[in-house]
């Protein structure tokens, strides 16, 4: 059954900065060991991303108690993020206005119950971009974590390693906005 969560939208870190940093620390758990993982890695990168054009973030809620949260921002042509992908990629597609989804997170409690979705298109929509693009690890949940992005309608750009600790990801774009039927 869908749960009913009620999403904030925020255009600046600090109103949600522990809250991002508590919910990751809670969903990689398992991983905090890994040093790309750890809560440190994590908190550089939510810092460096948060200050990138037309970063944003949803946070879902149940009551008071954050479910889980997306965050992304605008890329550009040229941007390091399309020349880490190991394939090469038409110029169409880079030069398309694109929105790169960097962390989707939500804690168990609210899995399988539409709250990913929920959050994934709540910060979508309104954006400007015309496309979305993200990077999952394939070995995520046996591979159910990218199954459930290509139920989303992403498809496969190709790989890439963003540092040299990460683990090696399939880069995947879809159109901003799936028409409906």
């Amino acid at each position: 059954m869908p749960v009913r969560i009620e999403l904030r939208r925020f255009r600046t870190v600090e109103p949600v900065w522990d809250t991002l940093i508590e919910v990751y620390a809670e969903v990689r758990a398992d991983r905090l060991h890994d040093p790309h993982y750890s809560v440190e890695r994590y908190a550089e990168r939510l810092a460096r991303h948060a200050v990138e054009p037309g970063w944003e973030t949803v946070v879902g809620y149940d009551g008071d108690v954050p479910v889980g949260y997306a965050y992304g921002n605008r890329i550009e042509y040229g941007d390091r993020y399309w020349g880490r992908i190991t394939s090469p990629l038409p110029e169409s597609l880079t030069r398309t206005p694109t929105l790169a989804l960097k962390e989707i997170m939500v804690r168990e409690p609210w899995r399988k119950t539409g709250a990913s979705i929920a959050i994934h298109d709540d910060l979508l929509s309104g954006r400007p971009e015309t496309q979305v693009t993200l990077m999952v690890n394939p070995l995520a949940g046996d591979g159910k974590v990218h199954r459930l992005y290509e139920t989303w309608g992403y498809t496969d750009l190709g790989v890439s390693q963003p540092s040299p600790d990460s683990p090696v990801l399939t880069a995947m774009v879809r159109a901003l906005r799936v028409p409906t039927s």
